[in-house]
């Protein structure tokens, strides 16, 4: 046994140790024992009886919560066992708030305090009205595109067209009596920077680990972010590992184009707007790696995100928004959709970690050894050089989307390539992967094969059907229409 989220051990008394106690009241609770070492081992207790009294009162004079305090035996001596119970408003000793995170106490302070102390009153930093900003300082397209968007995707009621700026911004809930409230100001007035600092995106490309090629900055408010910073990544910055099946070269981005997108969503609807630092993408030419100023939920662990977890948005107007607008879910599924997109192609799964001040997802390539860009000799037959910035009129690679391959030259009698094959053969109706194969002349159902259709179904040119008898497991594949 150990120091835990809700357990520490002292040797002794101090009143210093009140400030322990404040961190649990303003954490999950927990208990502090004294009179064990930092091994858990009992080292007994002195004068437990006037501690008894002590303890308890200091604990209601100078903090103003109530504990439990008890005196314990176990074979080796005595100790106290302090329990202390979680507390829904904030706790300060001497003005400072403590938090128990972890085996460790932390004193908050700037953001920190902020959003904590926000959270304790039933309030979220998005939440809080921001004077000095009117109706007619948000951005009217804006706020005509969502209407088209929200009603396109069956959240906002079709009637929505038709209401008044005002009306959809009270629809959202986005004001507080006559000012509107900051999520309001980050999704619809053009420049939030002008009043949160660090409300844009930066995008850079490393030849190496500090070696900056070139940079860009993205600003405007939130749907201009999402929107620019994924179509620079699609096509500026755009990256693929190459590979070669014949004359065919294939380009395997190291995250397919949904997958891409919802992590740029993700960033920017949970990121904490009370940090001054921008959202940061660096990309590599094996990776791209997305830095995000924030933390997770509170008692929330990596292993928690990564599996199956209730929706709990760090800005939960922000993250309605973008709900009723049809970009994301509610159900908490963002890190699963990112997950199943790369499974769903063939691509790395994606890797999370928890850094200083924020959050970094990275997206790898897979294998070694391959042909990459900049510097290929196909990419120099090509003419194009991906490592500097596109220019009008350079040719766009959709290489951010699901895998594809190209010819690099276009003779006139050009060998099918399997996927190729596999649409033509559906061409005359749905077959199984059985029927496919043998179509094919393959004696049995290749891993090539279930490859290529799992990558023509992520692309979108054939579709599972449903078996014609329902008892049948006959699961069958058409081209889409």
């Amino acid at each position: 046994m150990s120091e835990a989220q809700n357990l520490e051990w002292k040797s002794s008394w101090r009143d210093e140790y009140l400030k322990w106690i404040c961190g649990f009241a303003n954490a999950q609770g927990g208990v502090l024992e004294i009179g064990k070492d930092d091994r858990g081992e009992i080292v007994g207790v002195k004068d437990p009886l006037r501690l008894l009294e002590d303890i308890p009162n200091k604990a209601q004079s100078l903090l103003g919560v109530v504990v439990d305090v008890n005196l314990k035996s176990e074979e080796g001596g005595e100790y106290l066992e302090i329990r202390v119970d979680p507390y829904p408003n904030p706790i300060s000793y001497k003005g400072e708030y403590h938090y128990r995170s972890g085996s460790t106490k932390q004193v908050l302070r700037g953001a920190a305090l902020n959003r904590f102390l926000l959270r304790r009153h039933g309030r979220t930093w998005d939440d809080a009205p921001m004077p000095g900003v009117g109706m007619t300082d948000l951005d009217g397209r804006t706020l005509d595109e969502y209407r088209r968007r929200g009603i396109a995707s069956g959240r906002l009621p079709p009637d929505a067209l038709n209401e008044s700026d005002s009306n959809l911004i009270e629809m959202l809930r986005l004001r507080e009596g006559e000012y509107l409230r900051r999520a309001a100001i980050l999704l619809f007035h053009p420049d939030p920077a002008r009043f949160f600092a660090g409300a844009f995106v930066k995008i850079g490309y490393f030849r190496a680990e500090a070696d900056l090629a070139y940079q860009d900055v993205i600003e405007g408010n939130l749907f201009v972010q999402v929107d620019r910073v994924v179509d620079l990544l699609r096509t500026k910055y755009s990256k693929a590992r190459i590979s070669y099946e014949g004359i065919y070269r294939r380009e395997t981005p190291p995250a397919p184009g949904s997958a891409l997108r919802e992590a740029v969503m993700n960033a920017v609807v949970h990121r904490d707007y009370s940090n001054p630092a921008p959202i940061q993408i660096r990309v590599y030419d094996d990776r791209i790696a997305l830095w995000n100023p924030g933390a997770l939920p509170p008692g929330w662990t990596l292993e928690e995100l990564m599996a199956t977890h209730a929706s709990a948005p760090q800005n939960p107007n922000i993250a309605n928004a973008f709900f009723r607008a049809g970009m994301i879910e509610a159900w908490g599924r963002g890190v699963a959709d990112i997950v199943r997109a790369c499974r769903a192609t063939g691509t790395a799964a994606p890797q999370w970690g928890l850094e200083p001040g924020g959050l970094r997802l990275e997206f790898v390539f897979i294998g070694a050894g391959d042909e990459r860009r900049p510097d290929s000799a196909a990419q120099a037959t090509a003419g194009v050089r991906r490592d500097a910035p596109r220019k009008p009129g350079d040719p766009v690679s959709d290489s951010w989307g699901d895998e594809q391959r190209r010819p690099e030259s276009q003779p006139e009698s050009q060998p099918e390539s399997l996927a190729q094959r596999v649409l033509r053969q559906l061409a005359d109706g749905p077959m199984s992967k059985a029927d496919l194969s043998r179509s094919l002349g393959q004696k049995r159902v290749s891993g090539q094969l279930n490859k290529v259709i799992r990558l023509l179904v992520a692309d979108g040119r054939i579709e599972r059907t449903m078996p014609e008898k329902p008892q049948s497991r006959l699961q069958m594949y058409r081209l889409t229409n």
